[in-house]
């Protein structure tokens, strides 16, 4: 018996309409992607981000019935909005909108700290969930439980967290002293394999970003107790992954020296800032030199792959640039050139660059250069602090102090 509307099968029966072959096919790649964990792993990249859905939710906002800045207006806009906000609705903002507002150029620095301590909490319950995920693979689940270690660090009690955004590998800023009150800010800019999972390390720790940073801070206050002086970590870029092919060319290094001209820009009061880059931050703090505001007075490049220019008059800045490297730096052996967009041109440190040639005695191959004791450390510390008549040329005669007076 043939029911209206049904499908009688037999050998020589014709196959099921297009559409029933279109769901069974869907049905049969949705159950395969369920099984692999594929739908697990790649959501967020799927889907709309975080920070996207903060932002999203930003624009639509008002606070007592006004409207809020742009996520991409001006700091001296978004730092003119909030100074007419009282204690209570900055709070309100920062733990409503940790995302945005934890990473909003002109937001006062406190602000900052809080939105951020909030998205911190917030990311590592994410991560800690995932690391629980049977649908993910053992190796995603591992790195979800190093991202959550990590998060948790980051957010122990008095840290203070200028900038974080967990999208893909993580940016994330870190102060080291009181940026407000400073007179004198210094900004560590590293170089590749720089993210979330690496922005600090438990062994050799100075080779991270956040204990660069903490070193020199605590250089600095060894050599000048009574100057008021912050240092930022800052890994606030996309930077690139081993030393391959994005290493070699400058495309995410434009793309990080529009947000360290942002992050110079909108620092709070009237500090100078002098920018230590690293490897290839050296590269970053180049290309972004030409645009950086007035107050940045000086760029200290160490184990420098080059600046992409051929000299350190086509940097175009009027701030002092200082270069070093060790002599067991391999960063040596890399060909100083720039050919078709690969390589970043002329050596910082040979005499024809026009750089200022700072000792590094002491520093060790190409991640020594934050070490206690090095004059590599000692000259970053007299630099941050303005005392240039002490530092110490490489060639051990007062070449590099010419023309730069003391504090």
């Amino acid at each position: 018996m043939k029911l209206p509307g049904s499908v009688h099968h037999t050998a020589g029966a014709t196959a099921p309409p297009a559409a029933l072959r279109t769901l069974l096919a869907l049905a049969v790649v949705l159950v395969m992607l369920v099984i692999t964990g594929w739908t697990s792993v790649h959501r967020p990249e799927a889907g709309i981000s975080p920070r996207a859905a903060a932002l999203s939710a930003w624009a639509l906002a008002r606070i007592d019935g006004r409207a809020l800045p742009a996520a991409d207006a001006p700091a001296a806009a978004v730092s003119r909005f909030f100074a007419g906000l009282d204690g209570a609705q900055r709070a309100r903002l920062a733990d409503g909108y940790p995302l945005v507002v934890g990473n909003l150029d002109g937001v006062p620095a406190t602000t900052r700290y809080r939105a951020n301590l909030r998205s911190l909490d917030q990311a590592r319950r994410v991560e800690e969930v995932r690391s629980r995920d049977v649908a993910l693979t053992p190796a995603d689940r591992a790195t979800a439980l190093r991202r959550a270690h990590r998060l948790e660090s980051l957010a122990e009690p008095g840290r203070q967290i200028l900038l974080f955004d967990p999208t893909g590998d993580g940016l994330v800023a870190e102060v080291f002293g009181d940026l407000d009150r400073a007179r004198r800010v210094s900004v560590v800019v590293p170089g590749v394999d720089t993210d979330l999972l690496t922005f600090e390390r438990t062994q050799r720790s100075l080779t991270a970003p956040a204990g660069m940073a903490h070193s020199l801070y605590e250089a600095e206050r060894a050599s000048a107790p009574d100057s008021r002086t912050a240092v930022i970590a800052w890994a606030g870029y996309t930077a690139p992954t081993g030393v391959g092919m994005d290493a070699a060319t400058g495309k995410l290094a434009v793309e990080g020296s529009v947000r360290l001209r942002a992050l110079t820009t909108a620092l709070p009061g009237q500090s100078s800032v002098a920018l230590f880059c690293h490897s290839y931050g050296s590269v970053v703090c180049g290309v972004a030199a030409h645009e950086l505001p007035p107050r940045v007075t000086d760029v200290v490049v160490a184990g420098s792959p080059g600046m992409r220019v051929s000299n350190a008059a086509e940097l175009h800045t009027p701030a002092r640039v200082w270069a070093m490297r060790d002599s067991g730096d391999w960063i040596a052996d890399v060909p100083h050139l720039e050919l078709g967009g690969l390589g970043h041109g002329a050596d910082p440190v040979s005499p024809d660059f026009g750089a200022r040639l700072l000792s590094s005695a002491g520093a060790r191959n190409h991640t020594g250069y934050f070490e206690p004791g090095t004059a590599s450390l000692d000259n970053f510390a007299k630099i941050g602090t303005g005392a240039f008549g002490s530092v110490v040329c490489v060639t051990g005669d007062d070449a590099c102090r010419h023309g730069v007076s003391g504090d």
